[in-house]
């Protein structure tokens, strides 16, 4: 079992979330942090269960994809470290800096 690190930008991205969200439906918002919160914890058993990161060169970049979003985590010895939760349109690779450089 890995240990799981959440990036300060990481954080700030699910906050930013569901303040967004909660604009329309706390319930909405609170249901949407739930599954994203519990995909990444799904990391501790299956840190792999993601893909690489199609615009990062680093194979050490993985993402998994939830409801509309993108978790960005890179794979550290025993560790997944949470970089960045991404709306699924947002074009990643136009991020400065990008979250898997920043960290």
């Amino acid at each position: 079992m890995i240990r799981l690190e959440w990036t300060a930008p990481a954080v700030t991205d699910l906050e930013n979330i569901q303040d967004y969200l909660a604009r329309d439906s706390p319930e909405y918002a609170d249901s949407v942090m739930e599954r994203l919160i519990l995909s990444v914890e799904r990391l501790k058993s299956f840190p792999q269960s993601g893909r690489a990161v199609p615009e990062a060169s680093d194979l050490k970049v993985w993402e998994l994809m939830v409801s509309t979003y993108r978790i960005i985590y890179r794979m550290r010895k025993g560790k997944a470290q949470i970089l960045a939760v991404v709306h699924g349109a947002r074009n990643v690779g136009g991020i400065r800096p990008k979250p898997w450089d920043a960290a």
